[in-house]
């Protein structure tokens, strides 16, 4: 968990990846054990929990930021601290539920740059079958004091 920290500003109970699989030059893998405990479970739904769908897409959002924040750490930007925000959503396809107990794996791939916004593509992958696609776009957003 300390290298996710390092690297991003979410903590629980809204995070959503609990292990970094693999940062490269292009992208970024991780995982996330679906626990039982959830509290979501509790609402959606009461007694057939599924992973919310905007939950598995935050998923694939986080992963991206982990990736940036490597992606970026040679670079030289501003002094100021930036965020990656999620600036737009494109394309997302649900394919499969996730349930209490699942093992996702979580990838993201830089597709371009333009100015300050970064495309990227994401895909969450449950027992070997593919369970969300996603396009989207995080920005750098200066931190405030």
């Amino acid at each position: 968990m300390e290298d996710i920290h390092r690297r991003i500003p979410h903590r629980p109970p809204f995070l959503f990846i609990d292990n970094i699989l693999e940062i490269t030059d292009t992208g970024a893998k991780a995982s996330l054990t679906v626990r039982e405990d959830f509290s979501f479970f509790e609402g959606h739904y009461p007694g057939n929990p599924i992973m919310p769908g905007v939950l598995l897409c935050e998923s694939v959002f986080q992963t991206g930021a982990i990736f940036l924040a490597d992606y970026l750490k040679n670079q030289t930007l501003t002094d100021d601290k930036v965020t990656p925000v999620l600036s737009r959503i494109r394309d997302a396809r649900f394919k499969r539920m996730v349930l209490p107990g699942d093992q996702i794996e979580i990838s993201v791939t830089i597709k371009d740059q333009v100015g300050q916004f970064y495309n990227l593509s994401g895909e969450i992958k449950n027992n070997n079958k593919t369970a969300l696609t996603i396009s989207f776009a995080l920005a750098l957003v200066k931190d405030s004091e």
